[in-house]
């Protein structure tokens, strides 16, 4: 209840919705950029981040000397999860991506996906998490044959899918803190295995590979975990199919490690 309390006031605030909206427009902006769409000092807009990153509405990660700023969807997701699945939660997002193709333009220049939450759990168990078949096969329904040092190739399986290459491999492996490895590429066996149109293989299949980076930060007596998919093309037919199917890997994630048991989302 705490945490629904904090976004909601973070949200009734007009300036911190048009930062908001903002970071929803172009993710990944610096405190100076963000200053520049507003008529507002700089300490201002920084104590308004501040409210918006108390509420785990806005992530940070550092590049170099800058502090870039994502819009992180995982609070929205847990309120419309307690509430709105009662009520066809299907047919609400169906108006709502209607409502968005209507208003928004037809390409995004977006080239990256964050998303931050919080697993009452340790760096320990939830690296074992990530990087376990036992644990990866229950809540993402994928395993990965590797050892986990950086340069080795992976070898991942889907249901009756499986695919290894070498492109496709383990980039950072620091235990316990960050875990950084590229995407599998989109071949004709893994459209079949995921239902995907005919007609769209061929953008998916050309689609540059991408990154994904798991950061764990042990706070108190939770995890903060960041997922940072990126290396993007503007246009990325990948960047739109990750952008739903990650909040419900992480949601069953923070399931398994929080009660023990698979999280099964209403499709």
């Amino acid at each position: 209840m705490e945490q629904d309390d904090a976004v909601f006031r973070a949200l009734a605030d007009p300036t911190r919705r048009r930062l908001l909206d903002s970071l929803r427009a172009a993710d990944g902006l610096t405190l100076r950029e963000l200053c520049a769409g507003l008529d507002m000092a700089r300490q201002s807009v920084s104590k308004h981040l501040a409210v918006l990153e108390a509420a785990n509405l806005v992530a940070t990660r550092r590049r170099g000397r800058e502090k870039l700023h994502h819009l992180n969807a995982a609070p929205l997701d847990a309120i419309t999860e307690r509430w709105i699945d009662r009520y066809h939660r299907g047919r609400v997002r169906v108006l709502a991506d209607l409502k968005t193709a209507l208003e928004a333009p037809m390409t995004t220049t977006d080239t990256a996906f964050v998303y931050t939450t919080y697993i009452r759990t340790t760096p320990e168990r939830l690296w074992q998490a990530l990087t376990d078949p036992a644990f990866t096969s229950r809540y993402w329904g994928a395993t990965f044959d590797t050892d986990w040092q950086p340069g080795s190739t992976m070898r991942w399986s889907l249901g009756g899918w499986s695919h290894a290459d070498e492109g496709q491999v383990v980039v950072r492996a620091e235990p316990y803190t960050v875990l950084s490895f590229t995407w599998h590429t989109i071949d004709a066996d893994f459209a079949a295995e995921v239902e995907l149109p005919a007609d769209d293989l061929p953008r998916w299949a050309a689609d540059p590979r991408s990154t994904v980076t798991f950061e764990l930060e042990q706070q108190g007596e939770v995890v903060k975990l960041t997922v940072v998919h990126d290396g993007f093309a503007p246009g990325s037919p990948v960047l739109d199919g990750i952008q739903g199917g990650w909040p419900s890997i992480i949601s069953g994630l923070k399931s398994l490690l929080e009660t023990g048991e698979e999280l099964h989302i209403p499709q």
